[in-house]
């Protein structure tokens, strides 16, 4: 990689979100955003999923959000857009309580989407951007 081609992209990681099962980062910064990739409910200390409610789930998830945002010195209020995919989107309203509890208003755009299968066979899986 040359040095113009690092200044457009910088790597994100920290070791309080849980490691890359995959060939992907924990989060890029590129043009002023930081995006983050997918979080599920793997809690980074133990490597195990905490998945006996979608209420916790959702809050392991959110958990491993917030220490990427961290990494940036961010936090919730930076994000300006948020992907949700539920397995079952009868989860939603106890997946969106949990989720707008991290908010203190003025919201990033969302959508939320049910899919047939999520990595490791979780609930609930968030990803986000947001502004440096």
């Amino acid at each position: 990689m040359n040095n113009q081609q690092s200044m457009r992209k910088k790597i994100v990681f920290t070791e309080q979100a849980p490691a890359p099962i995959g060939p992907y980062s924990q989060g890029v910064i590129s043009g002023g955003i930081l995006y983050l990739s997918g979080q599920i409910a793997l809690n980074p200390a133990t490597g195990e999923l905490e998945t006996d409610t979608i209420e916790n789930e959702t809050h392991r998830v959110m958990q491993n959000i917030l220490a990427l945002l961290e990494t940036q010195s961010l936090g919730f209020q930076d994000v300006v857009k948020t992907t949700i995919f539920l397995k079952d989107m009868n989860d939603f309203a106890k997946v969106n309580a949990v989720y707008g509890s991290y908010f203190q208003g003025d919201y990033p755009a969302r959508e939320t989407v049910q899919v047939s299968r999520l990595p490791k066979d979780v609930q609930v899986e968030i990803s986000m951007m947001a502004a440096l």
